[in-house]
This record gives structure tokens, sequence and C-alpha cells, in this order.
């Protein structure tokens, strides 16, 4: 055998995870310091103020993260088949294994796991990832996994999402996870600015901010989702066809578009129907503060020499 990259073929190469990635794990790590950061001031926060900034802060932490995580997950579109199929090229010998499809925004990974995992006298557990984001050319990893020589389902998934494939999904899944990534973009700019706006005393815009956070949420949704109205190729491994449908990253977003959705309508609503409960819910730990000043006994300072001097009468007179 001959090395590749100073490495043996036949897949001696690191792995990468189906689900996480390091950029996803560097965003969740953030958003948890964040969240950590705030638990460790929250008991100086006196009151019921300090259930509501609780609830208020980690609920946008929350939209922020999945906004920010899902660009990086493989869990858009995932499938997985148990089949009997061939191994390898220019061999006949078959394995039975676990082959698993997990499609992101910005590429797709494929696993294959053997049923047992020790078949014909190896470890069958592969997990390859073929990107194709900006900047990345999918036609030369998938050239690079011909020289080494990866197993033919791997290879055989790979292939379907090329760009010369007559399937057409590399086209297909390329687009409609630019687009969606894009609008996500454009709702996290957006999340960043209702948190300010709410912040201050306006509290009309910090809602439309959120709803156009939400409505950009959702069409990254719909832009992810066009693909479904397109008849795609069979996926056929041995006897058994693999077959794809939404994954949690999927269904997250989507929550996460409606809920900022309905937080919109709500702040919009009460700014109209009720804005003083709208002011008391947002301005909470500041009327908390000034009930506490409120109640507290004045604070009277005595100065000894006032009485003092306090019946003097100086006046002062200049002579020219």
């Amino acid at each position: 055998m001959t090395l590749w990259n100073g490495e043996l073929p036949f897949y001696p190469q690191p792995r990468h995870a189906p689900g996480i990635s390091v950029p996803l794990l560097i965003v969740i790590l953030v958003f948890l310091a964040l969240a950590a950061s705030f638990l460790l001031i929250l008991p100086g926060i006196r009151g019921h103020s300090r259930w509501f900034w609780l609830v208020r802060v980690l609920l946008s932490l929350f939209i922020g993260a999945e906004i920010v995580a899902v660009h990086f997950s493989a869990q858009w579109s995932v499938g997985g088949v148990n089949t009997n199929t061939s191994y390898k090229a220019f061999s006949a010998a078959r394995v039975r294994a676990h082959v698993g499809l997990h499609v992101g925004l910005e590429g797709i990974n494929i696993t294959l796991t053997g049923t047992p995992v020790q078949q014909l006298n190896e470890t069958i557990d592969y997990n390859e990832r073929f990107n194709w984001r900006l900047g990345e050319n999918y036609a030369e990893e998938y050239s690079e996994a011909l020289e080494k020589g990866l197993p033919d389902p791997v290879l055989y998934l790979a292939e379907k999402f090329t760009p010369s494939s007559p399937c057409g999904l590399y086209r297909q899944y390329r687009l409609a996870g630019h687009y969606a990534s894009a609008t996500l973009w454009v709702a996290f700019c957006f999340w960043l600015l209702s948190n300010g706006l709410l912040s201050m005393p306006v509290p009309l815009y910090g809602g439309l901010a959120l709803l156009t956070t939400g409505a950009f949420t959702l069409f990254s949704i719909f832009a992810f989702a066009s693909i479904s109205s397109v008849q795609l190729c069979p996926l056929r491994l041995g006897s058994a066809t693999l077959t794809t449908h939404y994954g949690a990253a999927f269904w997250v977003t989507l929550a996460t578009g409606i809920l900022c959705l309905l937080l919109g309508v709500a702040v919009v609503s009460l700014h109209y129907s009720w804005p003083s409960a709208l002011r008391t819910f947002l301005d909470r730990s500041g009327k908390d503060y000034g009930s506490q000043v409120k109640g507290s006994s004045p604070l009277i300072l005595n100065n000894p020499l006032h009485k003092q001097f306090g019946a003097l009468d100086l006046t002062t007179n200049t002579n020219l």
C-alpha cells in the first residue's frame, strides 16, 4: 500500500462527529458562558425583578444561541438505514451496517457503522464530512475520498451530491443552504437590535425588531424546505433505500421563529392596548429599586458648624 499525504490509505484518518463541529461547540460554550455569568450576578438583584430578569435574559440568550448554532449543525435533514451492502471496490465482500446521512447548511456528513462493528477482521466505523460552503470545493473533497479508498456506501452517497451528478442534489441543497444561512444571519442582526431597543424606552420598536427576527428565521425554514418540492433521485444501498426527513435543527429553528413572532406580537399588542402594563413589565427592575428608595427612612446629615455660623450675617464691603 502506498502513502497518501504521509498516511496509509483505507481510513487511518481522524473522524468527524456527524452532529457536532468545532464552530458549533464554540458557539454553545460562548452562550453558556454568558448565561453562567448572568446567573452569578442574579443573587444581587433584589425583589421579584430577579425572576423577571432571569426569564428575560435566558430566553433572549436561547434565541440568539439557536440562530447562530444551527448554521454549523448537520441535523437539518437526516436519514439512516440498516442494509447488507458491498464494502470496498474490487471486492465481493459484503457487510451488514447502518448507513447514516446528515445534511446541514454547509455540507453533509456520512456515517457507516457495522452491525456488529467488527467484521472482515476490521473495525467498520466511518465518519466522513464533505463541505460545500464558500471557499470549499466539494468535488476536490470527493476526489480525495476516492484516493483514500473509503467504503462503497460512503462514496456512493458522496457521489450523489457532487456537482456533476445527474441527481442535482448538490445544486438544490447548496442553494437552499446558502439562502437559509443568509436569512439566519439577518435574523441574528435583528435579534441584537431588539435587545437594545427593549432596553430603552421604545418597546414598540423592540417588538417590531422581534417580529422581523421571527420573520427572517421562518424565511430560512422556507428556503431549506423548498427542496422538498423537488423530486429527488432514490438512494439505494444494497437491498434498502435511504430516505431523509427534517432533523432537529430544522424543527428547533421553526420553533424559535414562531416564538419570536409570538413575543413580538405580545409586545406590540401591549403597546397599543395596555401601555402602562408593558412599561411596568419592562421597567420592573427600576420600579422595584424606586420603591425600595421611597420606602426607606430619610438620611439626615447634621453639621455642628451649621448652628454656630448659621446666624452670622457675613457682608463684604469693597472700597475703591
